[in-house]
């Protein structure tokens, strides 16, 4: 095995809602490239399967269950991780929910509630919460994960559409503030249409054979975590 085989060897990632699709695809991935991977999703059982995937691959992770919507969650993760480790390399935040697809005059107020705190609230507080141990890294990597609707939105997805597009600036504008005065490197990844769970519940009539798989969006992302790119960047993977 040499270095090349293994080019995030020693570093630690954390991924958000990695118990499945494009997270956990991203977090094996991540860990065959020799990263330690902290897979956090709401899901115990789910994360322990992947986490056993990984063990069984020759990897590294370790599970930390939390749901990104309580108040202080996100804070007692960080100081969990806090309380082991003092360099956070990558960080992917991908986990996201998606409210009903309806009419913007319809949105049902909970719900738009609950997508804003995971996808908006949550990602401001991972930044906040993680940006003193990616600013000790030498080379910190942060991924988000959006959505075309971010910034193309169509009918009936304004719910959605809307908190991916706060997500996006947020990042953006986190990128432009640490980009000179840290090694902090900011990507925003559109995945494109991939075969997942949300997928499927926005789509239900489309085949899901016709999708590229998870896989080949975390194998991505994980090259791309390689590559030397400007501060934000930006990409689409469109390729099945």
């Amino acid at each position: 095995m040499t270095a090349a085989d293994k080019p995030f060897a020693g570093q630690l990632a954390l991924v958000t809602g990695a118990s499945k699709g494009i997270g956990a695809a991203t977090a094996e991935a991540l860990a065959a490239a020799g990263a330690h991977v902290i897979l956090t999703a709401r899901d115990t059982k789910a994360l322990e399967a992947v986490e056993d995937r990984i063990h069984a691959a020759g990897g590294t992770a370790t599970i930390a269950p939390v749901d990104l919507a309580e108040a202080d969650g996100i804070a007692r993760l960080a100081t969990a991780i806090r309380s082991r480790w003092t360099t956070l390399d990558i960080l992917v935040i991908n986990a996201a929910i998606l409210p009903q697809l309806t009419a913007v005059t319809q949105i049902d107020q909970p719900s738009l509630n609950k997508a804003l705190t995971v996808n908006v609230l949550a990602t401001q507080a991972l930044l906040a919460h993680f940006d003193p141990m990616l600013r000790t890294s030498t080379n910190a990597r942060v991924i988000g994960l959006t959505s075309t609707v971010a910034t193309d939105p169509r009918a009936y997805w304004g719910a959605y559409a809307s908190t991916k597009a706060a997500f996006e600036v947020l990042l953006d504008c986190y990128a432009q503030e640490v980009r000179n005065i840290s090694k902090v490197r900011v990507t925003i990844v559109n995945p494109g249409a991939t075969r997942t769970a949300m997928r499927a519940r926005a789509y239900p009539g489309e085949d899901p054979a016709s999708l590229k798989g998870p896989e080949v969006v975390a194998d991505r992302l994980v090259a791309l975590l390689g590559e030397d790119f400007a501060s934000p960047y930006r990409e689409t993977i469109n390729r099945a």
